[in-house]
């Protein structure tokens, strides 16, 4: 791109946005540069700062005159690079970053309708903040949630701890605003439970990670509040012994069981060894915990009354060996600090290879013992932090070097444990991507395990929306 081509655009941008939300400076762009795990960093001609879908379209149709790339991003809390310029696609094609936390608003609140409208740049936390000042619930609840957008949400359709009740962010939204590869503007914030008019587009949308177009406002479902909540942790032997618990819990609770998070000992270990005021409620370890919690619309002493019934049928059974019960809201967060704070304590621990994998929930425990099998044949040592959403089969399957060995030097043998997971994923009739995206760190392992029926499927929509591929390139497809 020439100087003055360059120029041109830029004024564009200033005249669409203020001068003051187009940034050029290096040490102005830099954080919107790299992603949240440090893991990649890119360049950009520029950062885009617009206000309004209107401003949007404005700068999107400006890079499609300008054949300018451009890369969406939300709070830039993404795990796989989605949000972050490929390395060396500035100076190969000049590609903007279009930051949407300006659009910040929430628009409406229709408690009878049990919806809310909010702009891609609304915090998940302020979005649950302004459902619960309407008595609703937003059910989406992420570690991040005090830092992701929910347009970051819907891009890669992220899921969280209820999935299990309430679905994945796609099932949570009823329709979405979009900005095209053009430039234009699709008003499709509809409110509506039904509507058979034809192609689904708004799922095209969600899931996509900006490669498609990008989603500036959505209209997303509320639920009544629950009056009561019960939160658990139960000491288990195994993954098997938390599927039957599962089983159990489904049984009794039914939909009031809203959380089935799984947690391996290691877990703990290193929760409790890099956040040590975080107290572990048991007397000893135990191979595996599950933090299980019930909702209940009738209130505390009917959900009490089915946990334990619950409880009562998994000691007889033989399925749990320990439970503690939260017997206050403070002791509830309590334990979720100890989930939430798992990816936490393996940035304090080091560098790790992760793994975001789904499976059939009656093959969580197959797949865990195969794969522990397979990678310590492989990488003798290697350290295996397990946890995540067994009420879904949404499983962080996380590899940490063995003791002693050096970080980097473990990190050289990531593609060779990617392929054994990822083999074993496929092998179980699973998904390399749960929740995170595919981005930058998976696209190329996606082509090794989608058909090639599929991956013309996904080109097709590809090209037909965006035909010069300036949508988020590198990413995805």
């Amino acid at each position: 791109m020439t100087a003055s081509h360059l120029d041109s655009f830029l004024d564009l941008c200033r005249a669409a946005v203020g001068p003051q939300n187009v940034l050029t400076d290096a040490t102005d762009k830099a954080p919107y540069l790299t992603d949240w795990r440090r893991r990649y960093t890119g360049d950009a001609v520029a950062v885009l700062r617009p206000g309004s879908t209107e401003e949007v379209a404005a700068v999107v149709h400006a890079c499609h005159a300008h054949k300018l790339a451009v890369v969406p991003q939300g709070g830039n809390t993404g795990l796989c690079g989605g949000a972050t310029p490929a390395a060396g696609e500035a100076a190969a094609n000049g590609v903007v970053v279009l930051s949407l936390q300006r659009m910040n608003r929430i628009r409406n609140v229709d408690p009878l309708n049990n919806t809310i409208t909010v702009e891609a740049g609304v915090i998940l936390q302020q979005l649950q903040e302004a459902a619960q000042a309407h008595g609703r619930l937003f059910p989406l609840s992420l570690a991040a949630e005090g830092s992701c957008t929910i347009g970051g949400n819907l891009s890669t359709n992220a899921g969280g701890t209820a999935v299990l009740r309430y679905g994945n962010t796609r099932e949570l939204c009823l329709g979405v605003e979009v900005v095209t590869a053009r430039g234009e503007i699709w008003d499709g914030l509809r409110g509506l439970r039904k509507d058979n008019t034809g192609y689904d587009l708004r799922d095209l949308f969600i899931g996509a990670e900006g490669t498609l177009g990008i989603i500036t406002a959505a209209v997303m479902k509320l639920f009544p509040a629950p009056r009561a909540r019960v939160t658990a942790l139960a000491a288990l032997q195994s993954p098997r012994a938390a599927l039957a618990l599962l089983a159990i819990a489904q049984s009794h609770a039914s939909a009031m069981l809203t959380g089935f998070e799984l947690m391996s000992a290691r877990c703990m270990e290193l929760v409790t060894k890099h956040f040590p005021q975080l107290r572990y409620p048991f007397d000893a370890t135990h191979p595996q915990l599950v933090l299980l919690e019930l909702s209940d619309s009738e209130g505390e002493e009917h959900a009490r009354a089915i946990f334990e019934k619950m409880m009562e049928t998994a000691f007889e059974g033989g399925v749990v060996i320990d439970a503690v019960v939260a017997e206050s809201v403070q002791q509830s967060r309590d334990f979720w600090n100890l989930r939430e704070h798992i990816p936490l304590a393996q940035v304090e621990e080091g560098k790790n290879i992760k793994h975001d994998i789904a499976v059939p929930i009656s093959r969580v425990a197959d797949f865990i013992e195969t794969t522990d099998a397979l990678l310590q044949d492989a990488f003798p040592g290697a350290r295996m932090v397990t946890f995540g959403h067994l009420g879904d089969g949404n499983l962080h399957y996380n590899v940490s070097p063995p003791v002693g060995v050096d970080n980097d030097q473990f990190l050289m043998h990531q593609d060779a444990i990617n392929l054994v997971v990822h083999n074993s994923v496929q092998a179980h009739s699973g998904s390399i991507s749960a929740e995170h995206g595919l981005g930058q760190l998976k696209r190329e392992e996606n082509q090794r395990y989608k058909s090639e029926v599929e991956l013309a499927m996904m080109r097709a929509i590809k090209q037909a929306l965006d035909p010069q591929g300036l949508m988020n390139p590198g990413k995805v497809i």
